[in-house]
């Protein structure tokens, strides 16, 4: 037993020597891996590391460029730039954003619009830094803020540049707003392969002027390299690239003749159209009602936004270049021309008016019961004789006339330098069988075309196409594309490029066809249906008054306005051009549901064509409006 209990030196000692050189081993093999990761990450790693810690030590940070200026043709600013401090949010780096909200509101005014807007902003937009929740802050606020920045992790103060819109409503579905751009337009922009420039912008044009132009207004993105510290703060700037601004854009518009047509329809909801006819120059172009763009410079509050999506007026739809009407008894002076041009009649060609005209077993009213007896092409126009023109029409047939008015621009979009154009009506065989699917709608009827001669049936066009018709008929055929922008200013290089006007076609029409529909027009307003509107003027000038159902009224029934909704009445219509002799302006007014042409659209031109070309205001609108045109922002 003593034996047994005695232990072995040596075996011991080997055991311990194996477990030392085992220990040892493992020791050394840990190290060698550890050296050669050392190795890996120092040596052959070294450039790919170096660049990651020197990312992590230099930010780089994207200067927005400053947005180009939109002014009108006499240099009158119609939209600008101001600086303002913003209180932004970033949401990444921000644990409970109601939380943080809740805190704010006890340093800085923060409001129900204020949140509303930021929850809307938040929905919409992707991947973006920041967000504002306050915008504009006065000076105390951003004192009262700085003073407690630490109890605000993701929250910063913000210098930006916002927009600003002096004239409010006026010109705007012209000029348009800014919005902030929202995944559509970042989609949109790295189809263009233009988002590289675009980072650091918030904001993007949304309509008019702002969206047809935004590449020319946004400018060249500038960047910073700044050094940060571990908490993401900035040290010092490294290296900058500076931002290059966007270019000024220069329009057609004069924004005193813009004032002067919106102010003469008052609260009426409508268009008008002007244009030089030797250029195809927009002068006003006007859409009642209007909006204030300013409310989308901030990102639009979802109460404003929901009452202009919400008014049954349509606020935002650009009546001059999307609205599509009937268009009535102005579409008569354009059926002469082409029935003078076609051989379908000659200036003598004469009928009896007998107050109706009748096709097959349906009979065809004129306006005037009873008619207008004895009537020739040239009073067919100063009076406005309905029967005149459905017999007319019938004669010439549906192919001629969709010949003929096509050639004047009717039923296609004019190609105007805005978004959003409708490419209106001109009813054909070809166009019906497009439109309808059943084989009893898609034929053409004989006595559909009857309808057509007096504009109404399924004519349908826009105003800035009736205009640009009645600009061709005062140049004498010479058909440009209507444009808003005159010229556009390089701030960097000083280089002015003028957009030059575009001849659409020139129509071989006969001088004495011209000249005859021309006088006609000027018996409208000298002793026909515009002669009271003109009554008085200094000044010789063509017209057409016209008046377009909104709803069918059956064969034996009377019109009676006043037994009629009023946005179910007729809508009011008169074309322009003035002087007679060589016409600097030509022009299209409809008054939505506004009855006779002669009583509600025929004023509003007479004052636009007073103002453009002797400067002179009604006296019911100087003291109202005087001031105000001759005095507005610039």
């Amino acid at each position: 037993m003593r034996g047994a209990e005695l232990k072995n030196p040596e075996r011991e000692l080997r055991r311990f020597q194996l477990r030392l050189g085992i220990a040892a081993a493992a020791v050394l093999a840990a190290f060698g891996l550890l050296a050669a990761r050392f190795f890996y990450l120092q040596v052959v790693q070294h450039a790919t590391y170096a660049a990651k810690a020197e990312e992590n030590r230099i930010s780089i940070v994207p200067i927005a460029p400053n947005r180009g200026l939109i002014l009108d043709r006499n240099g009158v600013v119609l939209a600008r730039n101001y600086s303002a401090y913003t209180l932004e949010i970033f949401p990444a780096r921000v644990r409970d954003l109601e939380a943080t909200i809740e805190r704010l509101a006890e340093v800085v005014d923060i409001q129900a619009k204020d949140r509303a807007r930021f929850r809307k902003l938040l929905a919409e937009t992707r991947n973006a830094e920041s967000l504002p929740i306050r915008t504009r802050l006065t000076d105390e606020e951003v004192a009262r803020f700085a003073a407690q920045r630490f109890r605000f992790p993701g929250v910063e103060i913000k210098a930006r540049l916002f927009r600003q819109y002096p004239f409010g409503e006026v010109a705007s579905h012209v000029v348009g707003y800014i919005g902030r751009i929202t995944a559509r337009d970042q989609e949109r922009l790295a189809e263009l392969g233009m988002e590289a420039n675009y980072r650091g912008t918030d904001f993007i044009g949304k309509s008019g002027i702002e969206a047809s132009y935004q590449h020319e207004l946004h400018g060249v993105t500038g960047f910073e390299q700044v050094e940060i510290d571990a908490a993401g703060r900035g040290i010092r700037t490294l290296a900058r690239t500076p931002a290059q601004p966007g270019n000024n854009v220069t329009l057609t518009l004069d924004i005193r003749l813009q004032q002067v047509a919106e102010a003469a329809f008052g609260a009426r909801r409508g268009a008008l159209v002007a244009l030089e006819p030797a250029t195809g120059a927009v002068l006003a172009l006007v859409s009642k009602p209007g909006f204030d763009p300013n409310l989308f410079v901030d990102g639009i509050d979802p109460h404003s936004w929901a009452e202009l999506n919400a008014s049954p007026d349509r606020p935002l739809n650009n009546r001059a270049i999307a609205g599509v009407y009937p268009p009535g008894s102005t579409f008569k002076p354009f059926m002469a021309l082409a029935a003078l041009e076609l051989g379908k009649r000659t200036p003598k060609s004469a009928i009896h008016d007998p107050g109706y005209f009748i096709f097959g077993e349906r009979r065809f009213r004129d306006s005037k019961p009873g008619g207008h007896g004895y009537v020739d092409l040239y009073k067919s126009i100063v009076v406005s004789s309905d029967t005149y023109y459905y017999q007319l029409a019938n004669d010439m047939g549906i192919e001629a006339i969709a010949g003929f008015m096509a050639k004047l621009g009717l039923g296609a979009r004019s190609g105007i330098d805005l978004e959003g154009e409708a490419a209106g009506v001109l009813p054909s065989p070809e166009w019906k069988m497009k439109r309808f699917r059943r084989p009893e709608q898609q034929k053409w009827y004989a006595g559909e075309t009857i309808s057509i001669g007096i504009g109404q049936g399924y004519n349908a066009y826009t105003p800035i196409q009736l205009a640009v018709a009645t600009a061709t008929l005062a140049a004498n055929g010479d058909m440009y594309r209507p444009r808003l922008v005159s010229h556009i200013d390089n701030l960097r290089t000083g280089e002015r490029r003028h957009l030059e006007p575009v001849l659409v076609r020139r129509l071989a029409l006969r001088e004495e066809h011209l000249e005859f529909v021309k006088r006609a027009m000027a018996g409208v307003n000298r002793e026909g249906t515009g002669a009271r509107a003109f009554a008085g003027a200094e000044y010789t000038s063509g017209g057409k008054t016209g008046t377009a159902q909104v709803i069918g009224i059956k064969q034996n029934e009377k019109y009676d306005e006043k037994r009629i909704a009023e946005r179910l009445r007729d809508h009011s219509l008169f074309i322009a051009f003035a002087p007679l002799e060589s016409p600097r302006i030509a022009l299209m007014v409809i008054v939505e549901n506004g009855g006779f042409g002669a009583r509600a659209a025929a004023p509003i031109a007479r004052t636009v064509l007073d103002y453009y070309l002797l400067g002179k205001l009604p006296p019911g609108l100087k003291a109202t409006e005087e001031h105000e045109v001759e005095e507005g922002p610039d």
